[in-house]
């Protein structure tokens, strides 16, 4: 049964024990169970003998507060608890758990870097009633920052583009990604990327889906498009390596969790005949 999530910045006035997603930098404090692992459920943190620098209203699960903590770098897991990697509890936490506690960071994050204006260096406050930071002496106004990437599955028949980044884990690949530029739509930065990592054109460019990635504030958004022409040509600084692969005989991919093995997933299911074949975007006016 699923749960229902509602954001909000202003908590509940009377005290109810509430879930508590908080981190020593990025590693979220879980309790540890015979089989799995859980979040800590207190009024307070001071119940579980931590003291946080600073702390944020998340919203309501359910009927349960959740909060996110910051907590001193001396800080220590109390006993039958551990600090573990963002990355490292999916599966291990519920969906609706993982995705708040991906809120969580991010929120956290902006919260501690955040503390002062950055035009006049005055400190902030909170606003009451919106997820944002007002300096009183300039009025200057600090939201959540969120960075917008486009992530995109190219396929030629039943081949897809993969490609190995340095900073990848060995041997897996991965479709393309980008960051969006100023003064970009999501289609022309998908055509500007691929063009300057691969060499490639494509055209027939559309959406599939979005995912939040806090690693450490994006908002991945995803496309698929089809191969329109030129010859593999890496931009060394982006890529090490990129090929066709046909779909049954893809290498080490992207783990479940990320929208990019949702699109592989996606296509190596989908009939080919199936394949969007009409050229909706003119990627010509974009190079």
């Amino acid at each position: 049964m699923s749960r229902s999530f509602v954001p909000s910045t202003v908590s509940p006035q009377e005290s109810r024990s509430a879930c508590w997603f908080a981190y020593l930098n990025n590693q979220l404090l879980v309790e540890e169970l015979e089989t799995e692992i859980q979040l800590p459920h207190a009024h307070s943190l001071a119940e579980i003998g931590l003291e946080p620098i600073r702390t944020q209203f998340l919203g309501m699960l359910d009927d349960q507060p959740c909060y996110s903590a910051e907590l001193a770098p001396e800080t220590t897991a109390p006993v039958g608890m551990r600090f573990e990697g963002l990355r490292e509890v999916y599966g291990q936490l519920d969906d609706d758990l993982f995705a708040i506690a991906g809120r969580a960071i991010q929120i956290m994050e902006w919260d501690r870097t955040h503390q002062f204006c950055g035009h006049c260096a005055t400190p902030t406050t909170q606003s009451p009633h919106e997820r944002s930071k007002r300096c009183p002496n300039c009025g200057l106004v600090s939201y959540p920052r969120l960075s917008p990437a486009v992530i995109v599955l190219i396929h030629r028949g039943e081949e897809i583009l993969l490609a190995r980044a340095p900073r990848f884990s060995a041997e897996m690949y991965s479709v393309l990604a980008g960051f969006v530029e100023p003064g970009e739509s999501l289609e022309e930065t998908i055509v500007r990327e691929v063009y300057e990592e691969a060499g490639i054109t494509v055209r027939d460019i559309r959406y599939f889906g979005s995912q939040p990635w806090p690693f450490p504030n994006s908002l991945m958004i995803g496309f698929t498009a089809a191969y329109a022409g030129g010859e593999l040509r890496l931009d060394p600084q982006e890529l090490e390596a990129a090929a066709w692969f046909h779909k049954s005989a893809l290498p080490k991919i992207p783990p479940k969790l990320s929208i990019a093995r949702k699109l592989i997933d996606w296509f190596c299911d989908v009939d080919p005949a199936e394949l969007p074949k009409v050229n909706r975007t003119d990627t010509k006016r974009f190079l």
